[in-house]
């Protein structure tokens, strides 16, 4: 069985599902003749889409996946360079957070979005765990530092160099040095059996970043949950992530204390053209 069929009455071997497929499984004989399937297809195919978004007759169908099932493109929607510029320009990483809880159709607008990030192979294997109680972001916060506190006892040289004293005093001072009082933590995992998933993780978590930014969001990356993570089993054991997930990455979320008004200046790029 073919894994996509074709609209004789819409398609005008136009050639592009040929030539944007990224597996090369469908070919065009000759001028005029309507796509077919290349030998080996079936096993090579990724059900990425990418043959029934480009076919501006709709003439194409994967098994899976028929024009009538995807949102048209609204171009009149897409943002302008200048403000996609401005919008990476202006990011920030938020360190101050309101206490106000982000409500959870937000949330998953925001995890919605996100799935349309690109993945090896468009394997898609991203899975995510979103802690909605603030009170349990801040028991994971905890959670680190005791992790902190029990490293810096095994090597305190090691620990200064890391700063575990310093955040350790903070929280004892009741601040939060680990996920900066955010409400809310996402936390990217996937199967520890796939391959490009560290990748596939910190491309969907940048995407969720710049969608949270969109939103009015703010956002920070969690790296000592990250590293307690996958360094102590007590953080790992209170994610209660599904047995064979990895932890890949973290992100603080909620409504960002104050308002940015100026971008800082950064490095010039180091470039080699050739």
């Amino acid at each position: 069985m073919s894994v996509f069929t074709i609209d004789p009455e819409r398609c005008d071997s136009c050639r592009m599902c040929a030539v944007e497929c990224p597996a090369a499984i469908i070919e065009i004989a000759k001028p005029k003749a309507l796509p077919t399937l290349a030998d080996g297809g079936e096993e090579r195919c990724i059900v990425c889409g990418h043959c029934v978004a480009v076919c501006p007759k709709a003439a194409i169908a994967l098994d899976k996946m028929r024009p009538e099932q995807c949102a048209p493109l609204r171009r009149e929607l897409l943002p302008s360079a200048e403000q996609v510029e401005h919008l990476l320009k202006s990011r920030r990483s938020i360190r101050a957070y309101k206490k106000d809880k982000v409500p959870h159709e937000t949330l998953a607008r925001l995890i919605d979005i996100t799935r349309y990030a690109p993945s090896g192979h468009n394997s898609q294997e991203v899975q995510w765990l979103v802690v909605e109680d603030p009170g349990e972001t801040r028991q994971l916060a905890g959670l680190v530092v005791d992790w902190m506190r029990a490293e810096f006892e095994k090597s305190p040289r090691l620990g200064r160099l890391l700063h575990f004293d310093t955040i350790v005093a903070g929280w004892d001072k009741g601040r939060d040095p680990v996920l900066r009082g955010a409400p809310h933590v996402i936390v990217a995992h996937a199967s520890k059996a796939a391959l490009l998933a560290q990748v596939n993780c910190t491309i969907a978590l940048t995407y969720l970043e710049l969608a949270a930014c969109s939103m009015g969001l703010g956002t920070c990356w969690a790296g000592w949950l990250h590293a307690a993570a996958a360094s102590g089993q007590t953080v790992k054991a209170a994610l209660r992530l599904p047995e064979g997930n990895e932890f890949f990455g973290a992100m603080m979320v909620g409504y960002p204390r104050h308002r940015f008004s100026r971008i800082p200046l950064r490095n010039e790029p180091v470039v080699i053209w050739r």
